[in-house]
């Protein structure tokens, strides 16, 4: 049992592209995936970044190897060099920004068209720490309205006006705390249902479902990957899918951002 145990485990390289609209924090995701970090004033990416991060499974290890791609629109034609031959890819919006959706919407559509047969695509609805800070700062505010409003009618009855006042600006704080999500859970739920993609929504700020987009397209990928490669059919990433003693990838030229995996350790850092 111990042997079999610590047996390496089979390590299969995997592209993937994250797509979406400038700003939805596509660059923030992949940091906190790879580093577990988050920079609040993170530069905007240009053209697009390249980086590498493990999983490790029960009976496998996968090596994402993540194109970042800007999302600004004089970069867009640049998308089908870093999507060609991917078999995963994100594509990512701003719950707080309806037209992040419809472009995720139109990412959605040229994958299927024009990506590999078979790519595994999740749909990420990202920054949903916004929405639950304005809903805790609203409901605090509520909360000490109210006991305002308390005080104010034990000590004097004709306070009631100065009360209806107050309930009339908690009533434009709660117009405003809905208006900050302006793409509801179900829309993504539908389009992912639609389409047949994963579908998260996520935090880069604080981390949420952040692990679990990445663990949930790692156990899609099926167990002969590695063969396909071998084969020529997954070449998109730049080597013949040839290991050394550790799993990783021979060298061949290739700009490798991997020193903060230099540790061996294969494991998710997030």
């Amino acid at each position: 049992m111990d042997s079999q145990s610590t047996a390496p485990r089979p390590t299969t390289s995997v592209k993937l592209v994250l797509l979406g609209e400038a700003a939805v924090g596509k660059s923030s995701l992949v940091l906190r995936f790879v580093s577990n970090e988050f920079q609040e004033n993170k530069e905007p990416t240009i053209g697009a970044a390249f980086l590498t991060q493990k999983c490790s499974l029960a009976n496998k290890t996968i090596k994402f190897e993540i194109w970042d791609t800007a999302g600004q629109e004089r970069f867009a034609s640049l998308a089908p060099m870093y999507y060609r031959n991917a078999q995963s890819a994100l594509v990512v919006y701003d719950i707080t920004k309806p037209n992040s959706f419809i472009k995720a919407r139109h990412w959605v559509n040229e994958l299927k068209a024009q990506a590999s047969p078979g790519i595994i695509i999740a749909l990420v609805g990202n920054k949903l720490d916004l929405v639950e800070e304005d809903t805790n700062n609203t409901s605090s505010s509520n909360d000490a309205d109210h006991e305002d409003d308390e005080t104010e009618h034990s000590d004097n009855v004709e306070d009631t006006t100065n009360a209806i006042t107050e309930d009339a600006s908690d009533s434009d704080s709660d117009v405003e705390t809905q208006s900050a999500r302006c793409v509801a859970l179900q829309e993504g739920e539908k389009l992912a249902a639609e389409e047949g993609l994963l579908f998260f929504e996520t935090s880069a700020k604080t981390g949420l479902n952040v692990r679990d987009v990445f663990l949930a397209i790692a156990n899609k990928i099926p167990d002969e990957a590695s063969k396909r490669r071998g084969n020529g059919l997954l070449a998109g990433s730049g080597h013949n899918g040839d290991s050394d003693a550790n799993g990783l990838p021979n060298h061949d030229g290739r700009i490798s951002l991997d020193a903060s995996n230099a540790n061996g350790t294969g494991a998710c850092a997030c």
